[in-house]
């Protein structure tokens, strides 16, 4: 009995240890193992508005949707180039990134019926570049006022739609810029924008509306056009210079 008692202490001590070793083994792993990865939550960022604005040229035929995701209506699809065979622009007005890996972009869209928006994937377009002004047409007051920064750089007076042409109202973007007109009608400089005229379908290239000089600067200002925005040629021009691709462009 002695001998049995005095063999089962080390047996029991050695238990022990081996406990209080593996349960320190144990919690050094705890230590070690990194905490289960949060849950990530979609984020979102406005990224135009009446001071600042963004856009982006589509990089290949982009599938725009009605929603920032891949099971929502298709609200249309946006070549890569304009009827004016410019490279093709958005105006972006924000992003979610709904995954680390997936990002949508809400963009205005130049499509009928005018002020339309859509998602479309950010693996179709290319960088965002950023313009601080914005183009204001008043039809009523037929001015066209420019500010940068929400600060006024430039106004002018204009000619707008006839009133079965009229010019649409809302809120568009500058797409292209166009020179070296062999027809005086449209002056030197024409930009082309996103806005289009709801009773002109049938014009060629769909019948988008321009901001442009003129010939016959002595109509302005006035009810005139078939939609297009008229200025003077000094005045687009001057606006030429001081206005980038790309600004916003709202309409009243």
């Amino acid at each position: 009995m002695t001998r049995s008692k005095i063999a089962t202490r080390p047996a029991g001590r050695l238990a022990t240890t081996l406990a209080l070793a593996l349960a320190g083994v144990a919690a050094g792993l705890l230590l070690l193992t990194p905490p289960a990865q949060a849950a990530f939550k979609p984020r979102s960022h406005k990224l135009t508005n009446d001071r600042v604005a963004h856009w982006t040229v589509v990089l290949k035929r982009a599938v725009v949707r009605s929603a920032p995701r891949v099971s929502a209506r298709v609200v249309t699809t946006l070549p890569t180039m304009t009827t004016d065979d410019t490279q093709n622009v958005v105006l972006v007005l924000g992003r979610i990134d709904v995954t680390r890996h997936q990002t949508w972009y809400h963009v205005r869209l130049p499509i009928l019926p005018n002020n339309s928006t859509g998602w479309v994937l950010r693996g179709y377009v290319g960088t965002l570049y950023t313009v601080h002004t914005h183009l204001y047409v008043d039809r009523t007051a037929l001015r066209a006022t420019l500010k940068k920064d929400g600060r006024t750089i430039f106004k002018t007076i204009v000619g707008v739609g006839k009133s079965y042409w009229p010019t649409p109202a809302g809120e568009f973007y500058i797409r292209d810029k166009l020179t070296g007109f062999g027809d005086p009608f449209y002056g030197p400089i024409a930009f082309g924008t996103s806005a289009r005229s709801a009773v002109l379908t049938d014009w060629p290239g769909g019948g988008f509306v321009g901001v442009h000089g003129t010939n016959e600067p002595e109509i302005l200002p006035g009810h005139v056009s078939h939609g297009c925005i008229r200025m003077r040629n000094a005045a687009i021009l001057r606006l030429a210079r001081l206005m980038p691709v790309g600004t916003p462009l709202t309409i009243r």
